[in-house]
């Protein structure tokens, strides 16, 4: 009788679990209020120029963010004034769990669960309101020869994990892969082709239709880079070069 209660408490629990995330995922795409998204800065890797650019953030520096979705958001017949709301948190310190190299069902699960606790535990101390989603950003210095690990957006949780470059001449940059892995969150899935990193026609295109194709003028946002060529393409200085397109709108329910 004692396992069967603790049994049924435990399938009670999975389903408010369920429930709650549903509910939170399905309220993230209404499109009827505004979304806050806090960004949590860190120095990803412990230098001094990272840490110098983690002291002197100011939330100026992700204006182009809001920006860019409230464009975006009017152009799909939303009247929503201002659809994000972007504000800076306290940084964080301590690096998330490694994305496991494995690809098995099962170890990415244990990884999801294991950064919404992270996540949790890092901002357990904020003052407010909970944001509705997370992105903790880190930042390295540029003048290395480091490449950045791909950064990932998680829709259970709300949670992004963005790798980007400490240098106000990357700033616009770095909004362009706040902005994707923000929409990661919402559902949206990548237009790329993860191969070679080339937008993949035509969902991937930001002007599919365009005569000529190439260049292409902008870049889809999930697609990720301006398309410049078949076998060439190039990440946008900023958000003013980056559109969501059809499919993306209705992956993200501003379109049916």
């Amino acid at each position: 009788m004692f396992k069967a209660i603790r049994i049924l408490l435990l399938l009670l629990v999975l389903i408010f679990v369920a429930g709650t995330t549903w509910l939170t995922q399905a309220r993230s795409t209404d499109w009827e209020d505004t979304l806050w998204i806090r960004v949590y800065p860190m120095n990803g890797d412990s230098s001094e120029l990272s840490q110098r650019y983690v002291d002197t953030l100011d939330i100026r520096q992700f204006a182009g963010t809001e920006e860019f979705f409230a464009k975006e958001v009017a152009k799909y017949g939303r009247d929503l004034a201002r659809p994000v709301r972007v504000e800076l948190g306290k940084p964080v310190t301590g690096p998330p769990p490694a994305l496991p190299p494995a690809t098995s069902v099962l170890q990415i699960m244990w990884w999801s669960m294991r950064v919404r606790w992270w996540a949790g535990s890092v901002t357990s101390g904020d003052d407010g309101p909970r944001p509705d989603v997370r992105m903790f950003v880190r930042y390295f210095d540029p003048d290395t020869d480091l490449n950045l690990d791909n950064s990932v957006g998680l829709q259970k949780g709300m949670i992004g994990i963005v790798n980007a470059y400490a240098s106000r001449r990357q700033d616009g940059t770095n909004n362009v892969i706040i902005a994707h892995e923000f929409l990661h969150t919402l559902g949206a899935t990548d237009k790329y082709n993860t191969a070679t990193g080339l937008p993949a026609y035509p969902d991937g295109y930001a002007e599919p239709a365009r005569e000529p194709r190439y260049p292409q003028r902008y870049a889809e946002i999930m697609g990720g880079r301006i398309p410049l060529a078949d076998d060439d393409a190039t990440v946008p200085q900023n958000l003013d070069y980056a559109l969501i397109g059809p499919q993306t709108a209705r992956e993200i329910r501003l379109t049916e």
